[in-house]
């Protein structure tokens, strides 16, 4: 009977609340190759939000990624909007390569992203200080273009399984010398590569953080040593580490970071399809407060390593790891990761 009570009352729950949708939105300003654009702006929203323009990779779509992972899920608890982009090719990628895209106001598909973005800032009120890019492969790629091409509207950027700026530069859609990771630059040409994205510029870069599997199939890793000289040589940084993380923020990866506005995760035996680390990267962001601190300890001469995550000790398989309401953990034990079912529970699976 009580079991049955409380049923009903979430039931009463659920009817009486109303949960946003992912919104097209059109009309948003100059967007000469079409792309399509989604928003999802939860209840709640404080008077200057954040915004996250999360992008996805190719054969996918808006509303996969949209599905696919928690930005959603945690926007509802954050408070802050997400834009999701829709490539207009036929195959699902960006334009990463054409020389209008790489060019801040020239054209291509960043020119429609960044078209978005300044609506948001205009219509929604959006905080123009906390606008952030975040995408997978042929997302990740432009989450760099972004903050090449654009640095006045991108604050901080976090790209998965990306190469770095302009290294698809060329005539067609897909560069085989840079996915193999046959395309190697000096530190100083990698940079003055993001520094003709915007000619002229000479105000802050967005900071920025890049992961990368070390058994990435699709896009060579060595893109991910390349898209290391290309940022320290902007920010002005040494290519050696100031603080390299062990198993940080899961088993296995390595987090280095070379200064306050520059982190490189490598992701140890992890193919191209890597994991998003949706709380990581809101943490790099500043949504989140506490950034990212993993410690680990060994407790015994035998025992394996314990590890510990901003958002508490590693959840288990098939336990709760999200949802509105939850305050448990919200990373999981690998190789499971956290997987939304709806907006009030996600599962390590």
């Amino acid at each position: 009977m009580i079991l049955r009570i409380l049923n009903l009352v979430m039931l009463a729950i659920l009817a009486r609340t109303t949960f946003a949708q992912l919104q097209q939105v059109t009309n948003f300003g100059p967007n000469p190759t079409n792309v399509g654009i989604y928003a999802y702006r939860p209840s709640g929203l404080p008077a200057n939000p954040a915004l996250i323009v999360a992008m996805h990779y190719c054969t996918g779509t808006a509303q996969a990624y949209y599905s696919g992972t928690r930005y959603a899920t945690l926007a509802n608890t954050y408070k802050f909007i997400v834009i999701y982009p829709n490539a207009p090719d036929s195959g699902g990628c960006w334009d990463v390569h054409t020389n209008a895209t790489l060019t801040h106001d020239a054209g291509g598909d960043s020119l429609g992203i960044a078209s978005a973005i300044r609506y948001a800032i205009n219509t929604w009120g959006v905080d123009r200080n906390r606008v952030f890019a975040t995408g997978t492969s042929s997302g990740a790629m432009m989450t760099n273009v972004l903050a090449g091409a654009y640095p006045d509207l991108i604050k901080a950027g976090a790209a998965f399984a990306g190469v770095p700026y302009g290294c698809f530069a060329g005539p067609g859609m897909w560069n085989s010398q840079c996915a193999q990771g046959q395309l190697t630059k000096t530190a100083q040409q990698w940079g003055d590569q993001v520094r003709s994205g915007y000619p002229g510029y000479t105000g802050s870069r967005p900071k920025m953080q890049i992961w990368h599997g070390t058994r990435d199939e699709t896009l060579n890793y060595n893109n991910f040593d390349e898209a290391i000289k290309q940022w320290t040589n902007i920010f002005g940084y040494s290519t050696t580490a100031t603080q390299v993380q062990q198993n940080s923020p899961l088993s296995g990866w390595t987090r280095s970071t070379y200064g306050p506005n520059f982190q490189a995760i490598s992701a140890a035996n992890v193919p191209h399809n890597i994991p998003v680390q949706e709380n990581d990267v809101l943490n790099w962001f500043g949504i989140t407060g506490g950034g990212p601190t993993t410690t680990t300890t060994t407790t015994g001469p035998t025992q394996p390593p314990t590890t510990t995550t901003p958002g508490g000790p590693l959840q288990t398989q098939w336990g709760q790891c999200g949802g509105i309401g939850w305050t448990g953990p919200t990373a999981c034990q690998p190789p499971f990761t956290c997987q939304y079912t709806n907006d009030w529970y996600s599962q390590c699976r």
